[in-house]
Parts: C-alpha cells; structure tokens; sequence
C-alpha cells in the first residue's frame, strides 16, 4: 500500500505545484514513507473551524488516506489557561514540503540546520538527499523529539536530533550552508545570521502580528546581514521565542477607558478581508499591530478591533449592519492604530497593490537581537 499512496501523493503534489516534483525530491519521498512519522491519532481541519479525528486503530483506512493525501495533520494539541485547545504540531502540507525544500536548494556537501523537528519527516528528507551527518535538528518540545527519534530510527534515516530553542541555533555544529525553519519567525534570530556561512540561505515562513503568510528566502551577506525577499506561500505556527502573551479583554480593555470617536470610509474588510497582499503590506509596515473580528457584540453588528502588542492601545471599527460607505472609529492610547493601518493602506493602493513578492527584507543585527528593514522590491 505504501509504494501506491506514495505514487498517488506525488501526483497530488505535482498538480498542486503546476510541475512535476524534481528526481532528487522524488527519490527522497519514496524512500521515506509519510506514515512512519505520523503518531496513531491525527485531525485533519473538517472545514468549519474545527478539526476531525483520524484513528489508525480504530479506522485504518481514514488514517492512511489522511496519511497520503496533500494536506496538513494536526499531530498535537495544548490546552490553554480557559480550557481551549491549540494545536502545538503539525505534519506539514507535503506540497508544501516540497516548495520549501526546493527553494533550500540544497546540494551535496552542504550542512543544513532545520528549526522545528516537529514528526521528523523533513529531517529525514534532507538526511536522505545530503547524509545524516550534514543534517542537525532542533525542537524545543521532548516529547516531540523522542517520538521524531524512534520514527528517524525506523526510517533509518538519523541525522543529529537536539531538544533546544531554535531561536538560538545549535553552535557545536556550525557554520551551517542552509538554515530552514517549519515554524514561522517575525525576525530572522541573531544566532542564525551567525552560525551561517556567507552566501548561505535561509528559508523561514514568514509572521507579522497582523498577518501569517509567507515565506521568506534570503541570503547570508558578507556584512553579517541577511537579504531577500517574500514568496506567497506558507503559514505556519509561530516560533515559542517570539509569540506574545497578550488578549484583548484581559490586558487591555478597561473600562475607565475613554476613546477619541471619528469616522472612516476604509472598510474594514479593506484591511482585514481577503486580500493577503495588503494584511501583509500592512503587517510588515505597522508593526505590532493585531486584529480580531467581534461579530458578539450586538446583533447584526461586526466590529473589528485592533490592539498592540505593548498592551497599552486599541482600537475598534464598527460595521452597524447597514451602513457601508462609512464606518465608526473608538481608538484609545499613545498610539492611533486605526490611523497608522489606514495609512499603510493607502501607501499600498499608491504603490499600485504591490503582491508580497514585491517587498525587499534585510535583516540587520542590532545588539542582541536584529533588525528588519523593508523596502520595495
């Protein structure tokens, strides 16, 4: 069954791509099975903002279906402080996979340091195309780390698995030529920009606070900086380093609170709809900055609500339910967060809707930590 779903599965991919997956990537997916690095039970999205449960024992079939199709599988949940569940890891998009590994652009020899071990899968991909001597992977999760191990083993692919922060790389091995990360990052960690070589590459899915989308593929300059530029693909969790622990009605809303009132004709959907272009323009030159849509508060009303994540501004735009061609605006604090996204917005019409290929990101370091500048591509 395996040699079958896995020639499914290539099919799949290839039709999701527009081409057909490159021999080098083809040999390493048929000599490593999916299935091995999937734990018994998985959940796969049910497409109305939960999720379904896949047992292997209970239902083998659905399990290996899921197991050979191209799309993601929730491996982990964590429950939160309320009782919610999130989930924590993932079996990435095999599509997905590939695109990464593509624009890795491995090559025999190189040394490749992967951020987020996660089921294993992609480590023992790229032990498979360069030896697991060239292949160091991190995870800051034990638990996760001991079942990638025994699925590697049984794999028979080992390269050098490490419970550690990625946010702070694995010294003991580098330089590295490539660095991928399967979790996304708001800035490109100090570390990275040091442990590897100049001319090497880093491929990151991308994170703002507004917006999770992209990937990110730059080049280690000899300066110490990292250039490059957006692809528009991937969204994946966020680095633990770099997640911000701040809600909206337990940090910020307070109810002595009074907002300065105005009025705007910039929808709120303008900002915060379906164009991934502009949250990203958006995201990436208002900084911070996060937003969330309330249809709660009353009936036939929406409201979309921005806070920082300083927790010391908020705003809110009100849809009443009839009105289309203006819009409500509370703001409250040192910064006027519905001003500055509204001008961002603008910029991104002047500009002509430049697509998120279009935005230049250099990575500088900055003490401990880097800086992000953005400019146009």
């Amino acid at each position: 069954m395996p040699e079958e779903a896995i020639g499914d599965l290539l099919e799949q991919i290839a039709e999701v791509l527009g081409f057909p997956v490159s021999a080098p990537l083809r040999a390493a997916l048929q000599a490593v099975p999916r299935h091995l690095f999937l734990p018994p039970t998985v959940w796969v999205r049910d497409g109305k903002g939960s999720y379904e449960r896949y047992d292997r024992d209970q239902d083998p079939d659905r399990w290996w279906s899921a197991a050979y199709r191209d799309a993601p599988l929730v491996t982990q949940f964590t429950e939160l402080s309320d009782g919610d569940r999130v989930p924590s890891s993932s079996a990435s998009m095999p599509s997905m996979v590939v695109r990464m590994l593509r624009d890795l652009d491995v090559q025999p020899g190189h040394r490749v340091l992967e951020i987020g071990t996660g089921t294993g899968f992609h480590a023992a991909l790229l032990a498979f195309l360069l030896g697991a001597g060239n292949v160091t992977s991190l995870d800051v999760d034990p638990d996760l780390i001991c079942r990638a191990r025994r699925a590697l083993k049984a794999s028979g692919q080992q390269p050098e698995v490490v419970c550690a922060d990625g946010a702070a790389g694995w010294r003991p091995n580098a330089p590295y030529d490539r660095i991928i990360s399967t979790c996304s990052v708001r800035t490109v960690p100090l570390a990275w920009l040091e442990q590897i070589s100049p001319g090497g590459r880093i491929v990151t899915p991308w994170d703002t606070a507004w917006c999770n989308f992209g990937t990110l593929i730059a080049t280690r300059q000899a300066d110490g900086t990292a250039e490059g530029s957006l692809v528009p693909y991937g969204s994946f969790m966020l680095m633990r380093a770099q997640q911000v622990d701040v809600e909206l009605h337990r940090d910020i809303l307070r109810d002595y609170q009074i907002p300065e009132r105005s009025v705007t004709e910039l929808s709120p959907w303008a900002v915060a709809g379906n164009d991934l272009d502009a949250q990203m323009h958006i995201g990436l030159h208002v900084p911070g900055v996060w937003h969330a849509w309330d249809s709660g508060v009353r009936e036939g009303h929406t409201r979309l609500w921005l806070a920082d994540d300083q927790a010391t501004s908020w705003a809110g735009v009100d849809y009443d339910g009839r009105q289309t061609s203006t819009f409500a605006v509370a703001q409250y604090g040192p910064r006027r967060l519905w001003d500055e996204v509204a001008r961002s917005h603008e910029e991104y019409v002047s500009a002509g809707r430049p697509g998120i290929a279009r935005h230049r990101l250099r990575i500088c370091p900055d003490g401990p930590r880097t800086r992000l500048e953005v400019s146009p591509g």
